[in-house]
């Protein structure tokens, strides 16, 4: 799909829709305890902000990147309205990524680039935290994207992300009562060295 094409798709999904009507990740309003007490964070890939909202919450400096210029707009009216430090921009992360050792805090919910995994990495400070939550491919749902090129395999997220020192990972796939529990989706958070 072309920039352009991603664009049009993300710009058409959030057209009619507003940063309040969007939850944070279950990954960072879970373990909110695990921030620093200050510091630059990144909401990648952020969509209308909610991660990014909650990282300013907690005296941050967000900046918050997305493809779609319409949620950024959005989120930029909304961090003004509310007082909130986010630097929020229209980019395309795949042609433009972050620089390496600039973020403190680095949040990636349901996007998933391969070939950005390592400049995710080598953004972070030393000691920096990643909080990365995305669909799988086990599923008990139809949320989220059909293509599995979108979706993590069984531990995929550990191994992606093995340079990291791991702190919480969730993956429940299909085991158990599926009706219950963290489904469709893991969830990492690791610390640079």
């Amino acid at each position: 799909m072309s920039t352009s094409d991603l664009k049009q798709k993300w710009d058409s999904r959030y057209k009619e829709s507003e940063v309040t009507d969007s939850a944070p990740a279950a990954v960072l309003q879970e373990n909110l305890h695990l921030l620093p007490s200050q510091g630059n964070a990144l909401d990648l890939a952020c969509g209308l902000g909610a991660n990014a909202v909650l990282l300013a919450q907690n005296n941050l400096n967000v900046t918050a990147w997305d493809i779609s210029e319409i949620a950024i707009d959005k989120l930029n009216q909304f961090a003004v309205k509310q007082n909130l430090n986010i630097n929020a921009q229209a980019r395309n992360i795949e042609s433009c990524p972050p620089e390496k050792n600039s973020f403190d805090v680095i949040v990636v919910a349901h996007f998933l680039e391969r070939s950005l995994i390592q400049q995710i990495i080598d953004a972070l400070k030393p000691g920096g935290l990643l909080f990365y939550q995305t669909f799988t491919q086990a599923r008990t749902s139809d949320r989220g994207p059909d293509s599995v090129q979108f979706r993590l395999a069984e531990n995929e997220l550990l191994s992606l992300f093995s340079g990291l020192s791991t702190l919480v990972y969730r993956e429940e796939g299909i085991t158990g009562d599926t009706s219950a529990g963290f489904r469709d989706e893991a969830m990492l958070i690791a610390k640079k060295p």
